[in-house]
């Protein structure tokens, strides 16, 4: 009996610096997002969003999942993360996003969906199936703390 299908992405904040994570398919987009901070070792304590354009003003994109939408905040015709499936943002291999995390901070993470898979007995999902690179800190201390 085959497995429940997954969903695998790669999230980089440059070429050499990625995390490959399977999902199970079928999760939100917020889901997606939490996946994405958890396998940087970030916290989950800012607003985000998906967009379409991947270079320059992300504000114009097509497309845009925004948390702010989820929260009745933002542009009306913006689609929330919360209740998205990925497959709407990532219909098929090679769909790419930018996933922008924490707005004043500004990470902005490449999303592309580099594949599918199988989900294995007893496995915990979301996983991280291999890394490159260290993660930056979230949080590095600003160059006038006294700390």
């Amino acid at each position: 009996m085959p497995g429940k299908p997954t969903t695998i992405f790669r999230a980089s904040l440059r070429p050499k610096l990625y995390r490959d994570i399977e999902i199970e398919a079928g999760k939100s987009l917020y889901d997606l997002a939490a996946a994405i901070v958890s396998a940087f070792d970030f916290d989950l304590d800012h607003a985000f969003g998906f967009y379409s354009s991947m270079k320059g003003n992300y504000g114009k994109s097509l497309r845009k999942y925004e948390l702010f939408a989820d929260r009745g905040e933002g542009d009306p015709d913006d689609m929330g993360v919360e209740a998205t499936p990925m497959a709407t943002a990532f219909p098929r291999t090679g769909a790419k996003m930018l996933f922008l995390f924490d707005y004043g901070d500004d990470w902005r993470f490449n999303v592309e969906m580099i594949g599918t898979g199988e989900k294995v007995p007893r496995g915990r999902y979301p996983r991280v199936l291999s890394k490159a690179g260290d993660a930056p800190i979230q949080y590095p201390p600003y160059e006038g703390d006294d700390e």
